[in-house]
């Protein structure tokens, strides 16, 4: 019985000794991994003028509607943080308001190639006063909500849009129909 026993614990302890020699390799295999992806990913950097393509367009519905669209053409990823900052005309005093109620879960992160988009809403009957506008000026917002490099000036479809004082623009979406749908 003594024989048996022994060969018994012996070869448990050989299995020990394999397994975790096993796991270890497993275990550096996997950091090796991780740190290779780690140096392989790249860095995503803020969206602004300079690595977006911006284009903004009339929709049908909502009434009273633009849907700015900005394109990624950087190589590296770009964070949209939080809305764009409009200004509806070269005399504008102050920009469109953002729409809190459009706060995404989480930043839209654009890929090369992908887009964000964000819903303007150029004018309602409860707004005041207001102006056929010929240009938007567009910045992008950083992280901590300021304005992020250099504006870019957009013209206006059919010459110019009406915007009175309920103009609003929602934070940056990752699909269009959302960006329409409040």
């Amino acid at each position: 019985m003594r024989i048996v026993t022994r060969s018994v614990a012996r070869a448990a302890a050989s299995s020990m000794v394999v397994a975790a020699a096993l796991a270890l390799l497993g275990l550096q295999a996997t950091a090796q991994t991780a740190s290779a992806a780690t140096a392989k990913a790249p860095s995503v950097v803020t969206c602004t003028t300079a690595n977006t393509k911006l284009t903004v367009t009339e929709v049908s519905r909502p009434v009273n509607h633009l849907l700015l669209k900005a394109t990624n053409t950087g190589s590296k990823p770009c964070y949209a943080y939080i809305a764009p900052f409009l200004r509806a005309g070269a005399d504008a005093q102050a920009p469109v308001a953002w729409a809190e109620e459009t706060t995404p879960q989480s930043v839209v992160t654009l890929k090369p190639g992908r887009s964000a988009y964000a819903g303007i809403t150029t004018s309602t009957p409860e707004g005041e006063g207001g102006a056929k506008e010929k240009t938007l000026g567009v910045f992008f917002a950083d992280r901590k909500g300021n304005a992020a490099g250099k504006e870019k000036t957009l013209k206006l479809p059919k010459g110019g849009v009406f915007f009175n004082s309920a103009a609003t623009v929602t934070y940056w979406q990752d699909n269009a129909r959302d960006a329409l749908s409040w």
